[in-house]
């Protein structure tokens, strides 16, 4: 966050954005146990504001709160992962559908928007940005939803952003393959939207969710 953004924020917010960036893109990985003291001294601020956003992270199901020990890190669960992507199935699934028998020219709208994204994801394969390849793939499916103009399944879909970033963040790490295969399956989304094919293009999203199942949580 840069200096001009956080001088206009409240101590309470500085502290809450800050600790939940740093979950989010992995610098306190799932299990750790941080204390009010070490945020406060990092940021510079009372133990106070610390605590209240401790306890806004924890409604949020990123933290556990310890009296007295800390706060833990909550690691994404298997259980987690499942419930985010039997969600992501549902609502992708239901804006492909509906775009597929949308006409040739809006689909061709939707696939440019696509594609373009596919070319920043591959940049930061490239330069080996795991936070930009992350936040590329989250960019990818949400152009999908959009395309379907329902604000309240996009509301919905946004809800489940920040534990989409979490379960992305990693996947340069999970071995040489594993990006290109989310850059291969990627494309055959795009593909199978280009020709209209609803059931193709649902198929090919179940490819791509029960990979990214099997490379969380391992199988």
């Amino acid at each position: 966050m840069t200096g001009s953004v956080s001088a206009g924020l409240s101590a309470k917010e500085r502290a809450y954005r800050d600790t939940k960036a740093r979950i989010l893109d992995g610098s306190l990985p799932g299990g750790d146990l941080i204390t009010e003291g070490q945020v406060a001294e990092t940021l510079a601020m009372s133990r106070t504001p610390v605590r209240e956003a401790f306890l806004r992270l924890e409604a949020e199901g990123l933290l556990r709160l310890f009296p007295k020990r800390g706060a833990l890190v909550v690691a994404v669960s298997p259980s987690e992962v499942e419930a985010v992507l039997e969600a992501r199935e549902l609502v992708e699934g239901h804006a492909l559908a509906k775009l597929c028998a949308a006409s040739a020219e809006e689909r061709a709208v939707v696939s440019r928007a696509l594609v373009e994204v596919l070319d920043e994801q591959r940049g930061a394969l490239a330069t080996s940005d795991e936070q930009s390849f992350a936040e590329g793939d989250r960019r990818f499916h949400t152009v999908l939803v959009e395309s379907a103009r329902n604000p309240i399944l996009l509301e919905l879909y946004a809800s489940l952003r920040d534990r989409q970033l979490r379960m992305n963040l990693g996947s340069l790490e999970r071995g040489p393959d594993r990006p290109q295969a989310i850059l291969a399956q990627h494309q055959a989304i795009v593909d199978a939207l280009d020709t209209g094919d609803a059931d193709d293009a649902r198929v090919r999203l179940r490819i791509h969710l029960d990979a990214t199942r099997a490379s969380v949580v391992g199988r």
